[in-house]
Formats: C-alpha cells, structure tokens, sequence
C-alpha cells in the first residue's frame, strides 16, 4: 500500500521572502492563499507580469534594498530607512549618495574584508 505524498506548502511570507519581493505588494490571491514548492518553482522559472513588475520596479523589501544599495540591513535601519522602497526611490538615494550611506558602505566594505582574512586564515590551518 503506497501513501499519498502531500505537497509541501508555504506560508505567502515565505514565498515572497524566496522570490525577493515585498508581500504587500503581491496580488490578493498571492497573500492569501498557501504556495507549494511546485508553485514557487513555477513562479521562479516562468515569472508571472506581476513578480516581473514588483522585482523591476519594486516596492522592494529590505533585504534587496540592502543589497542595492550595498550595505547591511542593520545599516538600512542607522539610515533611517525601515520601509519598502521602490526602484526609483532606490536610485534617488544612490545619486543622493548621503553621509549613512557612504558610512555604511565602508563598513560593508571593513566587513567583507575581515570575513575574507578570517576565510583565508581558516583555510592555512
């Protein structure tokens, strides 16, 4: 006698943090509704006009944000940015190029660094 697999679901928070896009931007039956693998799958290899849309023009979520602007999420949040923000507000800030965000960088960058003496010294012993 074989079981029955059931599909393995996620929570729509899930799925937007796994597709990099804000939730509260996503379409009503996205948020409400459960995504299994096979759908996540789906939407990743064959975006929807939608996903495509958010992931051009955003509202983004922090994590990409962050990534965009390269800095930490914890230097987002020192910037005083703690909200979603969308492509074109992303490109203001960078040809704004602030004080926290030239700051911010040269920590990332101080970061990296140390991370990849740290990798390097594992490595030799």
């Amino acid at each position: 006698m074989t079981s029955q697999k059931t599909p393995q679901t996620m929570k729509p928070a899930t799925a937007a943090k796994k597709l990099g896009v804000y939730l509260e931007a996503t379409p009503a039956e996205f948020q409400e509704g459960v995504v299994s693998r096979d759908e996540l799958n789906a939407l990743q290899a064959e975006p929807p006009e939608w996903l495509r849309d958010l992931r051009r023009n955003g509202p983004h979520p922090r994590p990409v944000i962050a990534a965009k602007l390269g800095v930490s999420i914890s230097g987002l949040a020192r910037g005083g940015i703690t909200g979603a923000l969308t492509t074109e507000e992303i490109d203001a800030i960078k040809s704004e190029n602030p004080g926290w965000l030239q700051r911010e960088r040269e920590t990332q960058a101080e970061v990296r660094k140390e991370e990849a003496r740290l990798k390097a010294a594992r490595s030799e012993s």
